[in-house]
């Protein structure tokens, strides 16, 4: 895809003569000698250039090379003068004495030139037409013009001059300001010509700085202040008006909007061509043997590497110029590039002098000076560099030199001897990926030790993530990371980057490279979420920072300030308005450096930099460097305040923490939190999952109880010189809490016992202390679930005492009989006034009542609520838990009333109980009732079951569906869970596991899957059958699985999860196949997502119903000791109308597939026609995947056919064995036609040379033809190389298949396994259409 052009240009002798409009024959041999000669020079390919008339004698140019030089000053060409040519570029003028006077003659920058017309190039044009060619649609724009003036059309004329600032799109920084006159407005494609030139780009369009297109004289006359000149490329927002320029007046006859974003992405998705010029210094040694590569980045993305490859050892020699055109996306704005090269070769080191660049697009050129040694012996040991674009001398941004520390684990044997690169990654683009080579240590990454390595790059803006790996080669190659922190000295922000994990092949998953996002942003990101108000504390200035209704700002409120409140709106990852909370319409900006309110637009977007002691830094997103600050005083901070007088640094504090029924994390660390162990006892080094969740109970300001979520009734107290979590929820459970303002964190005083804190002792068990200044008696809170000013689903009754609500409660004795009529304007009932006597205002839309009849057995438990609708769904609502003894007593109907947001149609309601006491062991519920309380609408529940937690076949929570007309809406179903555990070392589990079911209408919510008198429910290698009762769910769609490990012992290896619907004989696979809890990115999970597999399969034997298109599959493993298989096997059929698969058989952990067996299934493959191959296989998992088939037989069963279909294997599927594939297909013999024949197709699968092209991933391959597809398949083993997909390496592949026809594409991808960057989209599957006899694809994967 490169041309490379030899960097020395000799001369192309002619052979033939030229046209009339040439030159005539030349003569070589001048016998008279000419004093001087008058000669014109012409621009190569621009007929609108006018000529460069000189003098050419032997006085004024001594050589040759003297006239190159004045004609590069003279001539705009990207790269200088470097060949003349006669007008039709035949002969090439090598000497003074070629030239001949009175004639033209063509100027060019290389080799080959384009011809010019002189008769058109002789008519002089404008004068700012000489350095822009005029594009074929352009001059037919002209021409249509013209012709258009020609019938008295004429474009509007200025008459008085007038001032006006032209912008660059996208950089508000590029600005001329011009003056419109007659000269310059006599058409308006020459106004966009002239533009062209004082802008130093094409121009081709013009924008008003909101976006309108200015489409002529007449618009561009009526605009006033400023104007946008843009090129081919559509409107780019900018903050054009924050320079205090005043906004352009509305165009006539145009509407107010920007540009359409259709227009703008056809012209933005073209791809772009360059010539890339590339010179190495002439120093002794500076050539190189290497391969060198160059990217390009914009502000629409990067090129990735591009090898500049030529002819084998004459590129990149001491002295030359290599010249080279490449094609890459659009990647927009261009502001930096790097070159570099692969350090191969017998002399790979290499002195690069400058790298300039010529958009072929646009004409815009670019220089980059490097004068550097990119070697690993050399300077500071890099092997590529970045180098900025420059504007007016300057770069457009600066290069940094990052401090890199990286900290390796202290744990046995965790330094490597191996050579570790890392990448990273900002909103700027990426460092590429960098060998850490020069540490300030002797040895590098050993046991425990922090190294620092420095690594030069132009400024990526704010970073958040890296990857980080290393070549899995030497001795110990195996390494345990703990962390890296970055260090930006441009901006002084820290960036931390957890690990914590091996990066080993023998060890944890067994990847040797990881991607890791910024840690801080990641901990902290719960405070920045939409609609969450904050406050912002300045430890300096001892205020918060308040913006008044006049815009004024300061740093000086107490936290009591109403104007000191902001809500949070999130416009991207850390990118955030924060706007008043008293005055919506008003937000903290950053105009001019200075600190201010606006009404929201672009200066209003604040970048928030969390630093590592957990204050924030907001930075301006359109001003990189322009931050909030304010001076010591407090005010805000201007050019006259120093650096140390600063403060620019905010602990950020959210609103609404304690509030009731909030769910909260008491955070100890980064990574612990304050939880409740099994036996009672409280640690601050608790994982931050479930066992460290804590309801907020608020008894009034300032004073909460703290109750577990896990561990419902169990409250945190101080008691007998004792702190745990045994509480019961009287007064020794009290706290008052104490907000820190200069830290964010919270301190828990008991109310019982003034003076005493919750602390932590250096093992983290909790224990009574006076504060003494210590940290141990700091906790900072994290809002899981954030709660409700009044608790929702209180007693609809009034306010009977001062700390008393109870619900109206029907006599025992009336609990049966009827309600009598009431009137139909009844008064207000007894649960419908307010505290103070009065009537309650009429109901709202969303107002509900609650009626609970309770049968013969009541609760002291508080009832949990959830409400389903075909639009969503509101809960838990708890009902009475402030008021357990007074409700749900035996014969009882209590009344709640509840506010249900917009739900749509409610169909089902779910009860449960919780905190169920053990001296009221179960609950009799007899029927709930809904009814709106503005229409008065009845939707009846009836339930008469039994709540117990003592009984094997009742659970704690039941759903009930609405009953209409004595029918309900949608039938309760069984749903029958079997849960395999792995057949691992230390797989089982004796802790507690969770299941919630997801379908089409709405899901089972999460049931504890329990046993009774089964300690160990999940034990290894073995299936756990549970029960699981619930309104219809429809189609399964996913199903969540949480499993509450507080210990490393009692982790679960899950290997699937089986659904099967009572009365239905399909069933649904999940796949799990990995540990439960599990770590991603640092996290801890203790729950995860599992979808269904594929299609469904039925066991035949269990199968009592047949519909048509049934068929009897029998699949025959052979008869010897190890011919069975541990893998979840597949099928695949194919009939003359379509195909249908993958159906799943089974599974040998289900007892399926053992050695000389027989397994018999149905399986539906209606609407297939007339079939005419299968495909079985296996997904290789297991301990013993290996499966020796001897036979399948196929027999139609509706309708009933005498024939059976025996399609011999005879053959391992295993990737060890035979022929190293895990799948087999057979055909099946038509009468009509002749049975397709088995194809063995050869795959030859070409590696690129590009850098980074190889992968160790597990790479597949599906062939797609004119009959059908083979399977996604494996490429397992190369017949031609021990080691697969290297660096410009083919390898070959065969795959056996049933005749596909004509091949017409096919899918090839990787599982991502190897140690793998993304390049290009990050796609790791590509679809490649058949070209001729072979594919082509150059895109990596």
């Amino acid at each position: 895809m490169s041309e490379t052009p030899s960097s020395s240009y000799s001369v192309n002798h002619p052979n033939s003569s030229e046209s009339e409009q040439s030159l005539s024959p030349r003569h070589f041999n001048v016998t008279e000698p000419v004093v001087a000669k008058r000669i014109c020079f012409y621009k190569s390919g621009d007929p609108q250039f006018n000529g460069i008339k000189m003098v050419v004698n032997s006085r004024s140019y001594k050589t040759f090379d003297a006239l190159l030089d004045s004609l590069s000053k003279r001539v705009p060409l990207p790269f200088g003068v470097r060949n003349i040519s006669t007008p039709r570029g035949r002969h090439s003028i090598t000497n003074l004495e070629d030239l001949e006077d009175g004639k033209s003659y063509i100027c060019s920058h290389q080799r080959k030139m384009k011809p010019i017309n002189l008769e058109q190039a002789s008519k002089k044009p404008l004068p700012w037409q000489i350095s822009r060619p005029v594009s074929a649609r352009r001059r037919a724009v002209q021409l249509a013009r013209q012709n258009e003036d020609g019938f008295g059309h004429r474009e509007s004329r200025i008459t008085t001059p007038k001032k006006m600032l032209v912008f660059k799109n996208g950089d508000v920084r590029l600005r001329r300001t011009i003056v419109l006159g007659k000269k310059n407005t006599q058409t308006f494609e020459a106004f966009l010509d002239y533009m062209s030139e004082l802008m130093q780009y094409p121009v081709a369009k013009l924008y008003t700085t909101d976006g309108r297109k200015v489409p002529n004289l007449q618009a561009l006359i009526l605009c006033s202040g400023a104007v946008v000149a843009a090129g081919r490329e559509p409107f780019k927002p900018s903050n054009y008006e924050s320079l205090e320029y005043l906004r352009p007046a509305k165009l006539l006859g145009i509407g107010n909007r920007v540009y359409p974003k259709a227009n703008a992405k056809s012209e933005s998705e073209k791809s772009k061509k360059w010539n890339v010029s590339v010179l190495t210094s002439d120093v002794p040694s500076a050539g190189t043997s290497s391969k060198v590569y160059i990217a390009l980045y914009g502000d629409r993305g990067s090129s990735g590497p591009i090898f500049l490859d030529g002819e084998k050892g004459k590129l990149f020699q001491r002295g030359n110029e290599d010249i080279f055109t490449v094609n890459t996306r659009n990647i927009g704005h261009l502001y930096k590039i790097r070159i570099g090269h692969t350090n191969a070769g017998n002399s790979p080191a290499w002195h690069c002098k400058e790298v300039q660049l010529l958009n072929l697009f646009s004409g815009e050129q670019f220089s980059f000076p490097a004068h550097r040694w990119l070697a690993k012996d050399q300077a500071d040991g890099e092997i590529s560099v970045e180098l900025p674009v420059f504007q007016q001398g300057q770069p457009i941004l600066p290069v940094t030199v990052y401090k890199v520390h990286v900290t390796t684990g202290d744990l046995w044997n965790a330094g490597t001897e191996a050579d570790v690169y890392i990448s990273v990654y900002g909103e700027r683009g990426d460092t590429g990926s960098r060998q850490l080579l020069r540490s300030h240590k002797s040895r590098k990454f050993l046991k425990g030790q922090t190294d620092i390595f420095a690594v030069e790059a132009v400024h990526l803006g704010c970073l958040y993530k890296i990857v980080i790996g290393h070549n899995g080669l030497g001795s110990g190659n195996g390494w345990f990371l703990d962390k890296v922190v970055i260090k930006d000295p441009i901006t002084d922000l820290d960036y931390t980057f957890l690990c914590h994990r091996w990066l080993d092949q023998g060890q944890d998953d067994g990847k040797i490279s990881r991607e890791l996002p910024v840690t801080n942003w990641a901990a902290e990101k719960w405070k920045f979420r939409k609609g969450i108000t904050l406050q912002f504390y300045n430890r300096v200035t001892h205020g918060f920072i308040c913006l008044y209704p006049d815009s004024r700002v300061d740093a000086l409120g107490d936290k009591k300030n109403k104007y000191g409140l902001f809500d949070v709106n999130v416009k991207r990852r850390n990118i955030c308005i924060f706007s008043s909370h008293q005055m919506p319409s008003l937000a903290l900006a950053l105009v001019s450096g200075h600190v201010t309110g606006k009404v929201g637009n672009a200066c209003c977007e604040l970048r928030v930099h969390l630093q590592a002691n957990s204050r924030a830094i907001l930075e301006s997103a359109s001003y990189p460097g322009h931050t909030v600050a304010f001076n010591l005083q407090g005010k805000i901070a201007d050019e006259a305040t120093g650096y140390a007088g600063l403060s620019r640094e905010f602990v950020v504090h959210v609103k609404g923490v304690f509030l009731h029924g909030a769910i909260i994390l008491l955070n100890t660390s980064p990574c612990q939190a304050l939880s409740l162990r099994p036996d009672g006892s409280c640690s601050g080094a608790g994982q931050q999952q479930q066992e460290s969740y804590w309801k907020v109970h608020k008894i009034s300001s300032g004073l909460c109880m703290f109750e577990s979520v896990k561990k419902p009734r169990m409250y945190l107290k101080i008691k007998d010189d004792q702190c745990d979590g045994t509480g019961t929820g009287d007064e020794y459970c009290h706290f008052k809490i104490e907000k820190n303002l200069e830290t964010g964190s919270v301190s828990l005083e008991s109310v019982r016992n003034k003076g005493i804190y919750v602390g932590l002792l250096p093992d983290g068990q909790t224990k009574p202390v006076v504060n003494t200044g210590e940290r141990n008696i700091f906790f900072y809170p994290q809002v899981i679930k954030f709660g409700r000013e009044k608790p929702m689903g209180t007693s609809a009754a009034p306010k009977q005492e001062k700390k008393d609500f109870r619900a109206s409660q029907i006599q025992p004795a009336k609990a049966q009989e009827p309600a009598p009529q009431r009137p139909s304007t009844p008064p207000p009932s007894k649960e419908m006034r307010n505290p103070h006597g009065g009537e309650s205002p009429l109901p709202s839309d969303d107002e509900w009542k609650v009626s609970i009849l309770t049968g013969n057995a009541g609760t002291e438990a508080s009832v949990a609520l959830w409400i389903y609708g075909d639009r969503g769904l509101t809960g838990p609502i708890t009902l009475g838990k402030d008021n357990r003894r007074q409700l749900f007593f035996p014969r009882q109907e209590d009344e709640f009333q509840v506010k249900i947001n917009s739900i749509g149609n409610i169909y089902k309601i779910r009860i449960e109980l919780d905190g169920l006491p053990n001296e009221q062991p179960e609950w009799n519920l007899q029927r709930v009732i809904l009814q709106h309380l503005r229409s008065k609408k009845t939707l009846n529940f009836p339930a008469n079951i039994w709540l117990s937690k003592n009984r094997d076949d009742r659970e704690l929570l039941c759903e009930l569906p609405v009953v209409e007309a004595g029918k309900p809406v949608y039938p309760i179903v069984l749903y029958r869970v079997y849960v395999h555990t792995g057949d691992l070392e230390q797989a089982d589990t004796d802790c507690e596991v969770y299941l919630c079911i997801y379908g089409k209408r709405g899901d089972s919510g999460l049931r504890l899957l329990h046993k009774t008198g089964a300690p160990v429910p999940f034990q290894r290698g073995m299936v756990s059958d549970f029960a699981v009762e619930a309104v219809s769910l429809g189609k399964l769609q996913k199903v969540l699985l949480r499993c509450e490990a507080s210990t490393q012992s009692q982790h679960w290896y899950c290997d699937k999860v089986i659904v099967r619907e009572a009365g239905s004989n399909s069933e649904y696979v999940f796949n799990c196949e990995r540990w439960l809890p599990f770590m991603s990115q640092g996290i801890i999970h203790s729950e995860i997502e599992l979808y269904p597999q594929g299609n469904i399969y039925c066991h035949f034997m269990e199968v009592k119903t047949i519909i048509k298109g049934d068929w009897k599959i029998t699949v025959v493993t052979g008869d010897f000791e190890t011919a069975g298989t541990t893998a979840t096997v597949f099928l695949y059929a194919y009939g003359e109308n379509k195909a249908s698969g993958p159906i799943i058989l089974g599974s040998g952990k289900q007892q399926l597939f053992n050695p000389n067996s027989e397994d018999t299934f149905k399986i539906n493959l209606r609407d297939l026609g007339q079939l005419y191959k299968i495909r079985i296989g296996h997904d290789n998992s297991g301990n013993d995947p290996s499966w020796y088939l001897e036979e399948v037989r196929l027999e139609r069963v509706v309708p009933v056919s005498a024939e059976e279909i025996c399609l011999p294997i005879e053959s391992w599927l295993s990737e060890d064995k035979d022929e190293g594939d895990t799948w087999r297909e057979v055909a099946i013999r038509n009468p009509a036609e002749e049975l397709l024949p088995l194809l063995v197709y050869e795959i030859h699968v070409y590696t690129g040379a590009k850098l980074g092209a190889e992968t160790d991933s597990n790479v597949y391959i599906n062939l797609i033809g004119t009959r059908g597809d083979a399977g996604k398949r494996k490429l397992h083993r190369s017949k031609n190389n021990n080691v697969k997909f290297r660096h410009g390496q083919m390898d070959i592949f065969c795959i056996k298949a049933v005749s596909l026809g004509v091949l017409e594409k096919v899918l090839i991808s990787h599982d991502g396994a190897g140690p793998d960057e993304y390049q290009d989209d990050g796609k790791t599957e590509r679809e490649l259409t058949a070209n001729s006899k072979y594919f082509v694809k150059e895109n990596l994967l």
